[in-house]
């Protein structure tokens, strides 16, 4: 196995523990957000728009390891 295949093995690994996180990370902003609205229903509104915008950073996050786990030098 040459250094280029370990350096991809790698990549890949460390897009996986992005993802790990990124979906944690979602469970966490919507089940708040679901728990805050039952509280106070009335603030729907800007609870539902800090969810959708902490949602798209997270993913934002993701798609990020995803670009820098294909972006790295494969060592050749």
């Amino acid at each position: 196995m040459d250094i280029a295949a370990i350096t991809g093995n790698i990549n890949t690994i460390g897009y996986g523990i992005s993802v790990i996180g990124a979906g944690i990370g979602v469970g966490i902003v919507f089940g708040l957000g679901m728990q805050a609205i039952a509280r106070q229903p009335e603030a729907r509104g800007p609870l539902q728009t800090n969810i959708y915008l902490g949602f798209a950073l997270i993913e934002a996050l993701a798609i990020l390891g995803f670009v820098l786990a294909f972006a790295a030098p494969t060592g050749s």
